[in-house]
């Protein structure tokens, strides 16, 4: 019965260690793409909240996918600092 039990909290342990370690280790995958992210994964960037991507995901919808990283300035209330802050986490691709 030890045993098992040491096994599974080994085996959650090492889920959770490789959960939030996966952007470390994955390169690329773990960056943001604004064209297909949820707004509950855009909220995860730097300085945006929900109701800013809320409001991301909304632009998207209705202009289209955004062409390049800095397409996000033209989203109400994403600044330069925003970008800025960001930038390394996040693509269009």
């Amino acid at each position: 019965m030890k045993a098992t039990k040491r096994m599974m909290v080994l085996f959650v342990a090492l889920a959770m260690v490789m959960t939030f370690s996966a952007p470390l280790w994955a390169g690329d995958a773990g960056k943001i793409n604004l064209n297909k992210a949820t707004a509950t994964e855009i909220s995860q960037l730097k300085g945006i909240g929900m109701k800013y991507a809320e409001r991301i995901v909304e632009f998207r919808d209705k202009n289209g996918p955004f062409k390049q990283v800095e397409d996000l300035l033209k989203v109400q209330g994403i600044g330069p600092k925003i970008l800025e802050k960001n930038k390394d986490r996040i693509t269009v691709e």
